[in-house]
């Protein structure tokens, strides 16, 4: 593992950056992010749809003490080690801190599963760019969110009830379940019986379940009209 006396390395959660502390030692200089430091504009849909859907990106309000210490570390690294979760989120939040802190330095992203020894030496023998597929991904994610959420949640204001939410995965989650609920509630239940008997012969056994006697049909479940409960005899 190459050693630098001024890298600064930047991960998401503030338990991960001690832990790697502890691994690399005063070597590296370790700050967390603390999450997404950029994001959609909360008081406007921050997307232009008439634009290729060109999302408009604001720091976070609540990560300024944070950006402002993320400056002032950069000025004094001779790199900069992007450490965050990998998986999409954390690969946009490394692109978005490139984008804001706009580094002059030379930028490595750090991709590891696992907070071990070898990991963390693993990563730094492999060091890569970042993932432009994975950012776009969550990119699109996010303003598939944002139009959900911002646009009909408003006209569900309007139009139904204030304080309602509207959400990529809540809305079809919640027609399903409305759906099954209005099939419970008309389903018809009917009472029907089986024959089932165990047999024996020459030393084997083996179950059989009584079908039909002379010729005629047993009904089961499925010859039953699921909204009336009555017996369809057209399927006997």
């Amino acid at each position: 593992m190459t050693q630098y006396s001024t890298n600064l390395i930047i991960v998401e959660s503030p338990s991960k950056a001690r832990t790697l502390k502890r691994f690399l030692g005063d070597d590296y200089q370790i700050q967390a992010s603390v999450g997404h430091i950029r994001d959609l504009p909360k008081n406007d849909l921050g997307v232009d749809v008439d634009n290729g859907f060109k999302p408009t990106y604001v720091a976070s309000e609540d990560k300024s003490k944070v950006i402002s210490q993320l400056k002032s570390l950069i000025k004094n690294a001779g790199t900069l080690y992007l450490a965050t979760d990998p998986d999409r989120e954390g690969e946009a939040i490394a692109w978005h801190l490139i984008e804001l802190l706009k580094p002059k330095i030379p930028v490595k992203r750090l991709s590891f599963h696992e907070i071990t020894k070898s990991a963390i030496q693993e990563s730094f023998d492999h060091t890569r760019d970042i993932d432009d597929s994975l950012v776009s991904a969550q990119e699109a994610r996010r303003i598939l969110d944002r139009l959900w959420g911002y646009q009909v949640s408003e006209k569900l204001w309007y139009n139904v009830k204030g304080g309602l939410s509207a959400g990529r995965v809540q809305s079809p989650a919640v027609k399903i379940v409305v759906d099954r609920e209005k099939d419970r509630a008309k389903f018809k239940e009917s009472e029907y019986w089986s024959i089932t008997a165990q047999f024996n012969s020459k030393g084997n056994s083996f179950e059989a379940r009584l079908k039909e006697v002379e010729s005629q049909k047993i009904a089961i479940g499925k010859n039953f009209d699921k909204e009336t409960g009555e017996l369809s005899k057209s399927d006997l």
